[in-house]
């Protein structure tokens, strides 16, 4: 058990992508050594949030300081591309973190996230793919941090990250996602599309995660969860979420309608 934790963490830890990738394979395989009993001794110390490992390229600036996506040029779609990269590499080292972070859960709880690893490591494969295609590589273009802020944040209780991360900003990609592909399609770049469908689809299950141990974690410790999503949600986007709702994605996602009417007001 203890090398299923250390796999994570090195793959945590790695900075060259491929390393990142190749060990977060390992640790999946790794997984089915957990057993029931015993996880809190093996699952060690983690990792300190502030010191993840990433290549030294893409650097990152403030928001407002990316390039524009204008898809309607290859450059333009190479940018998207590398954003899309972006937050699927991010989104690697979130499920990795979640596994290693968060003593006394369940075991299905570290065998939930690590398959989200492995799919979001699939993810950065297929997109850096067409990234390349289109004649790019990931590190070409500036990058935000925003979501491992957000991790950074949340590193102190497993509620937090769970309704945070996942039901916040992962879920906003499942709002955002139909409107790319329709632009996509739109410039001829159907390959892309097509391999946000796959994305989008894993993507729904991933949040659904969030979902079901936000709800678990409410419920051992007799809390509301819809009063306190909405409490954390308030706290840390004080000016609200600015984005379209996608209503059949949430609703798949384990979002309940009292959740959704809420989120529209």
């Amino acid at each position: 058990m203890s090398d299923f934790f250390q796999t994570v963490r090195m793959a945590l830890q790695a900075c060259d992508v491929d390393t990142k990738l190749q060990l977060t394979r390992m640790a999946s395989q790794l997984a089915c050594t957990l057993k029931k009993q015993h996880i809190l001794d093996g699952i060690g110390q983690p990792l300190d949030a502030h010191h993840v490992g990433r290549p030294a390229q893409p650097t990152l600036v403030h928001p407002g300081l990316l390039a524009k996506r204008a898809m309607g040029t290859v450059e333009g779609r190479k940018i998207m591309m590398h954003a899309i990269a972006h937050i699927e590499f991010n989104a690697i080292n979130l499920a990795l973190d979640a596994v290693q972070r968060f003593a006394d859960m369940p075991l299905d709880y570290y065998l939930d996230w690590m398959r989200v690893a492995e799919e979001e490591a699939y993810h950065f494969e297929l997109i850096r793919a067409h990234l390349r295609h289109l004649g790019g590589e990931y590190g070409d273009y500036t990058a935000h941090n925003g979501l491992w802020e957000m991790a950074e944040t949340t590193a102190h209780d497993v509620l937090d990250r769970m309704a945070l991360v996942p039901r916040v900003l992962e879920a906003r990609g499942l709002d955002v996602t139909p409107d790319i592909q329709q632009k996509m399609r739109h410039v001829g770049d159907h390959h892309a599309a097509t391999l946000l469908d796959i994305i989008f689809k894993d993507e729904v299950g991933h949040v659904a995660i969030g979902t079901r141990w936000f709800r678990y974690i409410c419920k051992e410790r007799r809390l509301n969860p819809s009063d306190t999503f909405f409490t954390l949600v308030e706290t840390h986007f004080p000016r609200g979420i600015d984005t379209h709702v996608n209503l059949d994605a949430r609703k798949q996602a384990g979002f309940s309608d009292a959740e959704i009417e809420r989120l529209l007001a």
